[in-house]
């Protein structure tokens, strides 16, 4: 018996009913040689974190454009908390641990420079329905290495595709994405808020502070705590509906008060205006843009190529080629 099958034969033991066990997966598109070591959704794992698309995930906005304090959350570390939370709750539900840690590992890998922002350029000028979500899934089918795609299992795919919006996957591991990613950003953007001197903790809200706590990581325990009692032994993934209401409620507070906040949004027109520039400078010159993105406009839309380019650039990326393109040499101020 291989290590593999091992694992997998694991799973139909200890696993919850609930749970999707390996050996059921739908596969791959492309089918591939079964590894003896690791089981599919570990191989989906292994693949996602030694792709491009996620080391560049260290350069890219979390919700502060370009900030200087190395201390706020880029989308790396906000991965890697989703990541934490969903294995938490998938260990306690005994769910499967190694679809959830590969899902959450690849659910952000086509977000845009800038975060939110660089989506909301992409939807100003490229589509109104680019989604962040969608391109995650192009990035693993179309565009990494070198075009060829990860070929990752469907079960991944189907939760990253739908670990955001009205949307839900088809597995409670992937809805574990979405309750884990929520949960993650709703309470490290209100860290950063307040490191950032955008709020104070007194200015949440005090039924919120007394029913979820005052601290980040009393906050975190209270939610996961309140998914894993609400959801043990049931075929889905909620939490009970005090701690719910309260985690929407306080999800809008950071909308109004941190999303839409002038200082903490300081840049984003900047950041639009320059994405702006860069898209329709590409448009005009596809063939100046590197490898897959070049090569793909002669059998796709030369719009939809341009955009797979900007949206793979980290911020740091996509102002050093404005600054090449547009500004003279003799004005560059030193780096």
């Amino acid at each position: 018996m291989t290590v593999s099958e091992m694992f997998c034969e694991r799973e139909q033991d200890f696993l919850s009913e609930y749970a999707f066990k390996t050996s059921e997966t739908r596969g791959r598109e492309k089918p591939s040689e079964i590894c003896p070591n690791r089981t599919e959704f570990q191989r989906d794992r292994d693949r996602i974190i030694h792709s491009k698309s996620f080391r560049r995930l260290m350069h890219k906005t979390q919700v502060f454009i370009f900030p200087q304090d190395e201390h706020f959350r880029t989308r790396m570390t906000h991965t890697l908390e989703v990541t934490q939370i969903a294995r938490i709750i998938a260990r306690a539900l005994r769910l499967n641990e190694d679809l959830c840690e590969a899902a959450a590992l690849g659910h952000d890998l086509g977000h845009t420079p800038f975060g939110h922002s660089g989506e909301r350029a992409m939807q100003m000028f490229y589509s109104k329905d680019f989604a962040h979500y969608k391109q995650s899934v192009r990035v693993v089918e179309k565009l990494e290495n070198n075009g060829k795609g990860l070929n990752l299992t469907w079960e991944v795919k189907d939760a990253i595709l739908n670990h955001t919006g009205d949307s839900e996957a088809s597995t409670l591991e992937g809805k574990i994405i979405k309750i884990a990613d929520r949960i993650a950003y709703i309470n490290h953007d209100i860290d950063d808020a307040i490191r950032g001197g955008i709020i104070s903790i007194n200015d949440v809200p005090k039924e919120l502070i007394k029913t979820l706590g005052k601290g980040h990581g009393e906050r975190i325990n209270r939610m996961v705590s309140s998914v894993i009692s609400e959801s043990m032994e049931k075929p889905y993934v909620r939490m009970d509906d005090e701690i719910g209401e309260a985690t929407m409620e306080l999800r809008g507070f950071l909308f109004e008060t941190v999303y839409r906040n002038k200082i903490a949004k300081s840049e984003e027109e900047k950041a639009i205006e320059m994405l702006r520039i860069l898209y329709e400078y590409f448009l005009k010159n596809p063939n100046e843009m590197p490898g897959i993105y070049f090569e793909n406009t002669k059998k796709e839309p030369v719009e939809r190529c341009v955009c797979d380019y900007i949206s793979s650039m980290t911020d740091r990326y996509a102002i050093d080629l404005f600054r090449e393109l547009y500004v003279p040499g003799m004005w560059k101020r030193p780096i």
